[in-house]
């Protein structure tokens, strides 16, 4: 999911240079790209069977490195459109029932399990990186799109036999229980997460491009390496940290650091605040995502893992029309527009903080054992802190 999300980042520049994208146009596939993540994203809220389907996630990976192998074989931009829609939904649905598994069958596991298979996002960065790097001077922008095609169908099969999250087993007794009213805090959460997903895939989709404006060509998409090297251990170092602070202030934190990641090439620019960026960026992004989703299982609120995609999903369509009249003029005005929203999202991450429930302890009866949400239990992890969570069952 990392190479058929992101690659499109790093043969962007390619893209511009040899096959006559503008930027405008550039924006526009990857606004097509959200709108198809939004889609998979809302399947998976409207068809909960589609998470747990091994099907649904083999066939979502097929179709993925297809629109990839696929992009090549057209000119128009409308053909890159729909290929990309496509792709967007096909991803989501790769990533929601991805995390469903991972939350479900690691849920009693140390939580720093959870965030090294958040890093396979930046593990797929980082080689879609190093793959165009290695391409650009001697290949054009249709190898790079079949090379990714090819690294996404290796990593397909690596994937090929995961196990979605189990099918719900709950008692009727268990289902009868009433849910914690815990509406507000998710509410803060989606709203500082949506707004997460505006600033963020402005830098995720033209950070090569605003860094290459004013570096040599191999800064750009050096720096996207360097985002993916960065990400593969941050959703575990994050989950790391949640020993010791809890998960919003830790949300705050990480919003307030992507914020200096993203505006750090606009305000100063050179090789060195590009690669700092780099490394502040893609230490963060995939962390954010992990605190979010864990925050929202932790909150028990019915498809969290969906919903947050889901306003995460609306707020990447957002984020490349906001900022597309400001790409005349260059990338520097998208990049401090898109820093702005996410102080914006840490402001709602620091009300979050206000009253947070910490203490939500789960009755450690023989019959608690499932829960109405998916079949899962709702317990909360270590991360909360030793003082605020029950010990897991397994010690």
């Amino acid at each position: 999911m990392g190479v058929g999300r992101f690659v499109y980042t790093a043969i962007l520049p390619l893209m511009h240079a040899q096959a006559g994208l503008s930027a405008a146009a550039g924006a526009d596939l990857a606004t097509a790209n959200y709108v198809g993540y939004l889609v998979g994203a809302l399947a998976g809220i409207l068809a909960p069977a589609l998470v747990r389907s091994r099907a649904v996630l083999r066939g979502s990976l097929l179709v993925l490195t297809a629109t990839l192998a696929a992009m090549p074989l057209t000119h128009g931009v409308g053909g890159w459109l729909v290929l990309r829609l496509v792709a967007g939904a096909a991803s989501a649905l790769v990533f929601v029932v991805a995390v469903s598994s991972v939350l479900h069958h690691l849920r009693e596991r140390p939580p720093h399990l959870p965030g090294s298979a958040f890093g396979g996002v930046g593990t797929g960065i980082a080689l879609s990186g190093l793959l165009v790097l290695a391409l650009r001077s001697v290949a054009d922008w249709r190898a790079a799109w079949w090379a990714s095609a090819a690294l996404t169908a290796v990593l397909a099969g690596a994937a090929w036999n995961l196990r979605p999250e189990a099918a719900p087993e709950a008692p009727a007794a268990v289902r009868a229980r009433p849910r914690p009213r815990t509406h507000r805090w998710f509410g803060t959460l989606l709203v500082s997460y949506s707004l997460e997903g505006v600033g963020y895939i402005v830098a995720g989709t033209f950070l090569v491009a605003a860094i290459g404006q004013d570096s040599p060509g191999w800064v750009g998409n050096g720096a996207w390496v360097l985002v993916g090297l960065a990400a593969v251990p941050s959703a575990a170092v994050w989950a790391w940290l949640g020993r010791r602070w809890s998960r919003p202030d830790l949300l705050l934190a990480a919003l307030l650091v992507q914020a200096v990641g993203i505006a750090l090439p606009a305000l100063v620019g050179g090789t060195a605040a590009a690669l700092v960026s780099a490394v502040l960026f893609g230490g963060t992004f995939i962390g954010i995502s992990t605190l979010a989703l864990e925050t929202g299982a932790h909150l028990r609120f019915p498809r969290s893992v969906a919903l947050l995609t889901a306003g995460y999903s609306v707020g990447q369509i957002v984020g490349p029309l906001a900022v597309a009249p400001l790409l005349q003029h260059g990338y520097r005005g998208a990049l401090l527009l898109a820093a702005g929203v996410v102080l914006v999202a840490a402001s709602a991450a620091a009300v979050l903080r206000i009253g947070f429930p910490h203490h939500m302890l789960v009755v450690r009866h023989q019959e608690d054992t499932r829960h109405t949400d998916g079949g899962r239990r709702p317990e909360p992890t270590p991360d909360d802190g030793p003082d605020t969570v029950a010990p897991h069952p397994a010690g």
